[in-house]
């Protein structure tokens, strides 16, 4: 096995986190999400580091997590969805590794966040504009940095992963 680092970028609710342990596991690598490494490193929950540091005090740690994370050989990251933000982090990631980005229509963003309480970003009264306004934000820092473009929207997992593992094979990135 090629012990190349596989990161996974794009908007939350995307399912970085779900495709990256699920790759992980098709390519037998660790997997690490960002947000769950900061949350252990903090003691503290993302929606916690918000509300106390504000958002410069959570991307300063998600800066330095992504710093060691991407250090790593022959590891599976599933980045937090503003992680492109900081010109480091996508320095590092576009750098370090092959970079995917999961794409996935509004609408299907709206209908997986619907009763979701735990992401500070959304907490606002409407949720579509700020998911549309992130989406044009963020679009171009994702397409700057990212060797592929899957879209997580109807097919499952194990579909989406089979897709991106034959696609990385097939370019010779993977055994």
């Amino acid at each position: 096995m090629n012990r190349q680092n596989i990161f996974l970028v794009g908007l939350m609710a995307v399912g970085k986190s779900t495709v990256g342990r699920h790759l992980a596991d098709a390519l037998q690598l660790p997997f690490y999400d960002s947000d769950a490494e900061i949350e252990a490193r903090a003691g503290a929950e993302v929606s916690w580091i918000f509300d106390v540091e504000g958002e410069i005090g959570f991307r300063d740690r998600e800066e330095q997590v992504i710093d060691e994370l991407t250090q790593m050989q022959g590891v599976v990251i599933a980045t937090g969805g503003g992680a492109v933000k900081r010109a480091a982090n996508r320095q590092h990631l576009s750098a370090r590794g092959t970079v995917v980005h999961l794409d996935c229509p509004l609408q299907r963003l709206l209908a997986r966040t619907r009763k979701d309480k735990k992401r500070p970003l959304l907490q606002g009264d409407d949720r579509e504009e700020v998911l549309r306004k992130l989406l044009c934000e963020r679009a171009p820092l994702y397409a700057e940095i990212a060797d592929y473009r899957f879209v997580s929207d109807q097919q499952s997992v194990t579909t989406l992963v089979q897709q991106i593992v034959r696609q990385l094979r097939k370019d010779q990135l993977i055994d």
